[in-house]
């Protein structure tokens, strides 16, 4: 497998590792959260810190993948075409348990924050490869 592939399948493992870990923390960390999470009854901050998992997730898939391709810019934007593709029915089939503004806010913040987190590792390699002049 080349570069380009492997960096894709690494962000969108990364992507599921990553919110995996962040959600136990959730969990643990705010309270009730643990207690509504069966029934998805989430109040506005547990929104917001679903969506702050998912958007944290998005940067680290982005980060993870462009790292592996090393240039090759069509693979974070994979990673969050993937991710949109992924989600668009699992949000479909959760449409009436949350509002608009949430299925939105996830939604469209997948593909630029991967581009983010890309970005972010270009620009780490920019500045270690200036400190090596």
């Amino acid at each position: 497998m080349g570069r380009g592939l492997v960096g894709v399948v690494a962000g969108l493992i990364a992507w599921v590792g990553f919110a995996t870990v962040a959600n136990l923390a959730l969990r643990t960390l705010m309270p009730g959260y643990a207690e509504t999470e069966p029934a998805m009854e989430f109040t506005i901050a547990m929104m917001i810190g679903r969506l702050l998992v998912g958007a944290a997730s998005s940067v680290v898939a982005g980060s993870v993948a462009a790292w592996i391709a090393r240039g090759r810019g069509w693979v974070p934007a994979m990673v969050g075409v993937f991710l949109i593709a992924m989600f668009i029915p699992v949000h479909v089939g959760l449409w009436d348990r949350f509002p608009v503004w949430y299925h939105l806010a996830f939604l469209i913040s997948l593909l630029p924050l991967a581009l983010l987190g890309a970005k972010l590792v270009a620009s780490r390699r920019g500045i270690a490869a200036a400190r090596q002049r």
